[in-house]
């Protein structure tokens, strides 16, 4: 029998194919219309979501659990290479995009606080797009708090969000 392990520092990276071109997937990451279709993880909706995307440009989104709480979360944009990079930072934040601590909401272990996020997307080929998603967290950190399921439920929403864009097309 094998035991996957995961060493304590390795950071947390999560990849995704998409069947699309990468200006679509671009589209669907950075346009408030199409993030509010995909923003959160299976279940939760997205009710706001504001963007000014430039360098030094800010975002917040909100989410919506099941049963109706609403959490928020802010950020700022660090670096932009048009349909290649995007570097940003996460936390958590009042609905006004003020920065609040996880403890404040009850969370003892959370990942993205403060995070600096590192999404690529690179064109590989046949019309797919390959996404990198590197967060600042470890993956030990991210397994323990919920971050990489997360995150993989949202790519599989992202997925569907951009699916529809390639229908449309």
């Amino acid at each position: 029998m094998t035991e996957n392990t995961v060493n304590e520092t390795e950071p947390m990276v999560i990849t995704r194919v998409f069947d699309a071109p990468r200006e679509l997937v671009w589209k669907a990451w950075t346009d408030p219309k199409y993030v509010m279709q995909w923003w959160g993880p299976k279940g939760f909706t997205a009710p706001f979501c504001e963007i000014d995307f430039r360098v030094g440009g800010k975002f917040l989104f909100s989410m919506r659990t099941p049963d109706g709480w609403e959490g928020w979360n802010g950020g700022e944009y660090y670096e932009i290479v048009p349909y290649e990079k995007i570097v940003s930072s996460m936390y958590f934040s009042d609905s006004k995009g003020n920065k609040i601590e996880p403890e404040q909401l009850g969370i003892e272990l959370e990942a993205i606080d403060d995070a600096h996020n590192v999404i690529l997307f690179e064109d590989i080929g046949n019309g797919q797009t390959k996404l990198t998603f590197i967060g600042n967290e470890t993956m030990q950190n991210a397994i323990e708090s919920g971050q990489l399921e997360g995150w993989a439920e949202q790519l599989d929403k992202l997925a569907a969000v951009v699916a529809g864009l390639v229908q449309t097309k």
